[in-house]
């Protein structure tokens, strides 16, 4: 039972039937461990719920693996899952308000920004992959390669049919998010799921699975596992699984990594970030400052693809410094259920400290807080207020690790060489952003090792655009058409037109 006065009576109604959602959902645990389901604003326990065995591993992937292998879901055309893609879209919009309050319950994230990171864009990466199960991948379900005539004349056909069953692991900064282009392109493509969120954050995967029973999709279409470490293990060594898809920390991604080789399981993985804010010689301070700030400050720093190491001409450090500063001193840290909040907690106590032992490290060796910095005085929570560091080299540790939280490195350049060698010295190759006149802009980002780079703070978030990573930042491709093709494994056909005997 999830105790939360905040939630209305439609979250509580997702979470309230545990028991019930059995088959297509939460796989409910035949064991006596539990998850303390944590608010990080106050830092209390919002409750309990069961957590997964070694045992409902087994029953989760049988289930998928009688789903997929029945034809109950694979076996549909893809008119028949597109419209059933599009039903379980519905009902998630339906819940909308209510999916942005579990986020801000579970993650913390301020309500504002819950109702578009864990309500608005997860539906519409759902409608995207709804419509994507018709059409179909690029170049579609079958493909005719055309006659060759070396040595005697053939055609050849490609078909793409869907992988399997696809575990699904995700991280639990963006988890209905990460849900959606995960379990989202596994069912569009025909593939049955098995979803296994960060036990930080459940209750966004378990109200998941109730939308997905309201949608009346087939048994062992999607199922949910909570657990651990030790519950990722079996499920990515499992033999039923066909393939892993994972979101979260280099580390955790190695092991999935070697787990899964053991079965020689298709694995995609999406891993971590440093990514750079670079302001060319024909940047305006005045416009970019803002949307610099706020794009390593978002969900209190927890996510991937923030832009953290931002990196300006070494006669502007003054400037941007003061004018970011400003900023970060308007910004409103507080309770994420407060629509003037702009920030609120990180997800943990113990996440809090490791950042800022990151913080402090970078100070003993001679860096300077710029901006922000310390803990807000507000109580319980675990709070920790925006942060600007200056006075360090890039080879520095907080310029090379990934810290997940509010802090971001003001780092001067020389020239614009000098800025690219700087914004590419890191083993990471997630994402980058680049202010300056377009054609200046274009030609920097076309020499940045990113998978993703906005020029002048690009736009919107798109569900058809890939999330490709380079260097320690992943492998394989989530979201768009090149992440729906992950679902996917081609069969050649090759069929000779003549000498045919009988």
């Amino acid at each position: 039972m999830i105790e939360a006065p905040h939630l209305s009576a439609d979250a509580h109604g997702l979470l309230g039937n545990l028991e019930e959602l059995i088959g297509t959902g939460w796989v409910r645990s035949s064991g006596p461990e539990t998850i303390d389901v944590v608010d990080p604003s106050s830092g209390h326990v919002a409750g309990t719920i069961p957590g997964s065995t070694t045992d409902d591993v087994a029953r989760a992937v049988a289930a998928a693996r009688a789903g997929f292998d029945s034809d109950a879901w694979s076996g549909l055309n893809p008119s028949e899952r597109s419209r059933a893609l599009h039903r379980l879209t519905d009902v998630l919009a339906e819940h909308a308000e209510a999916l942005a309050e579990i986020g801000t319950l579970e993650v913390g994230s301020p309500i504002t920004l819950s109702r578009g990171l864990h309500a608005g864009a997860p539906i519409s990466f759902f409608r995207w992959f709804a419509d994507a199960a018709l059409k179909g991948p690029m170049g579609g379900y079958e493909e005719s390669l055309g006659l060759n005539d070396v040595p005697v004349l053939t055609t050849s056909m490609l078909f793409r049919e869907p992988v399997g069953v696809v575990a699904a692991i995700s991280a639990y900064n963006f988890p209905l998010l990460i849900t959606s282009f995960k379990v989202g392109g596994a069912l569009a493509a025909g593939c049955t799921a098995v979803l296994m969120p960060s036990p930080r954050t459940p209750l966004s995967a378990i109200a998941f699975a109730a939308c997905a029973r309201e949608a009346d999709l087939p048994p062992g279409t999607i199922q949910v596992l909570v657990g651990g470490a030790g519950i990722g293990q079996a499920l990515t060594t499992a033999p039923g699984v066909d393939m892993v898809t994972f979101t979260g920390s280099v580390e955790v991604g190695r092991n999935v990594m070697e787990q899964a080789s053991r079965g020689l399981k298709k694995v995609v993985l999406e891993l971590g970030g440093k990514s750079p804010n670079v302001l060319l010689p024909s940047a305006d301070i005045q416009t970019a400052v803002g949307p610099s700030v706020l794009r390593f400050v978002r969900n209190s720093g927890q996510g991937c693809g923030a832009t953290t190491r931002t990196l300006v001409p070494r006669e502007w450090y003054d400037e941007y410094a003061a004018a970011a500063k400003q900023v970060i001193d308007s910004l409103v840290v507080g309770d994420p259920w407060d629509e003037k909040t702009d920030l609120g907690p990180v997800i943990r106590g113990d996440h809090r400290d490791r950042v800022e032992g990151y913080v402090q490290r970078a100070i003993d060796g001679g860096g300077v807080v710029l901006a922000g910095g310390g803990r807000p005085d507000i109580g319980e929570g675990f709070y920790l207020n925006p942060t600007l560091v200056g006075g360090v080299d890039n080879d520095a540790e907080i310029c090379q690790e990934e810290l997940f939280g509010p802090v971001g490195v003001l780092l001067p350049y020389d020239d614009v060489d000098d800025a690219l060698r700087i914004a590419n010295g890191t083993r990471f190759g997630l994402n980058a952003n680049v202010w300056g006149a377009t054609d200046d802009a274009i030609r920097f980002a076309r020499r940045l090792k990113a998978g993703t780079v906005t020029v002048n703070g690009g736009g919107s978030d798109r569900p058809d655009a890939p999330w490709p990573g380079a260097g320690e930042s992943g492998i394989g491709v989530d979201r768009g058409m090149e992440g729906f093709r992950e679902f996917f494994h081609i069969r050649h056909v090759q069929v000779p037109l003549a000498g045919i005997g009988r």
